[in-house]
């Protein structure tokens, strides 16, 4: 599968197929994001010999080693020997240290950052220089290979580079290429934060139903079912959500009057509002982290 350098706007692309044989990956920390993309990719095709992790932990690293086959290593320069591709998975916190750590061991490799928050100029700058980067915002659905993805590049990282981060970050899910940085701070307010928006949604639903009535099993049944095949209906229909809405929604009847509610409550201006504050906090917590 091919894709298209990063365009002018907004674009969205899947990648199942494995990244080229020659790509030779090092991941810089092996926690469960890390250890999703990993297994994203060794069920893709990619050898296990193309991969290598650095984790300081020995528990962590036999597990990588154990579930997918990976040399798992606490020596940096083992696992980023011959690597073309470095994907940064270590805490926010710790990226400046960790990059000032092997800046000089990166040169030539394109750099992929999954690290939230962490702007791509801080990278730079942690890095000595370091231009060949690219900047992702997964969200924990990749977990289960249902992820979806957001991803910015710097201007240096070519059409080539490009189609192999998003081949890598689509082995867990959709890709999403956003043309300006800022972008990624929507994408982490909408896709990033918006996991937990459902789960709290659940969690409502939920509990009426158990107000109503039914038992907390069948209650969470119906409800986690509901949102399933809901989603999986506007991802297969060529209609719009509204217009899905609209469907079902018969004149005065059950679903006019719970929407009708919904309204009194301005839910859409709530979600506005809340989405609104998750990007906000975004730019600040990038503003806090790069004063590494």
């Amino acid at each position: 599968m091919s894709f298209a350098a990063q365009p002018s706007a907004t674009s969205i692309a899947s990648a199942t197929a494995a990244p080229p044989a020659h790509a030779r990956l090092a991941f810089v920390g092996g926690g469960n994001m890390a250890a999703a993309l990993i297994g994203g990719l060794r069920d893709a095709g990619t050898p296990a010999e193309a991969i290598r992790v650095l984790e300081i932990q020995p528990a962590a690293r036999e597990v990588l080693h154990q579930r997918f086959g990976v040399m798992a290593s606490d020596a940096a320069d083992v696992v980023l020997d011959g690597a073309d591709v470095v994907v940064l998975a270590v805490k926010p916190q710790q990226l400046a240290a960790v990059c000032r750590s092997m800046a000089q061991a990166l040169e030539g490799k394109l750099v992929i950052s999954i690290a939230a928050g962490v702007r791509t100029a801080d990278l730079s700058r942690w890095l000595g220089g370091h231009a060949l980067l690219v900047r992702a915002m997964p969200n924990t659905p990749a977990l289960i290979r249902a992820g979806v993805t957001g991803l910015f590049a710097l201007e240096a990282v070519d059409a080539g580079r490009r189609a192999l981060a998003a081949q890598l970050l689509g082995a867990v899910g959709t890709v999403v290429w956003v043309p300006a940085e800022a972008g990624l701070d929507a994408v982490t307010a909408i896709s990033g934060s918006g996991p937990a928006y459902v789960f709290h949604f659940l969690e409502g639903l939920i509990a009426a139903g158990q107000a109503l009535g039914l038992d907390p099993a069948t209650a969470q049944q119906l409800a986690l079912e509901t949102v399933a095949g809901s989603a999986r209906l506007a991802l297969e229909s060529e209609e719009t959500p509204a217009t899905l809405r609209v469907r079902v929604t018969s004149p005065n009847g059950t679903t006019q009057a719970a929407l009708e509610r919904f309204a009194q409550g301005d839910l859409p201006g709530l979600i506005a509002a809340a989405t609104r504050a998750a990007a906000d906090r975004a730019v600040e917590l990038g503003d806090q982290l790069g004063q590494g």
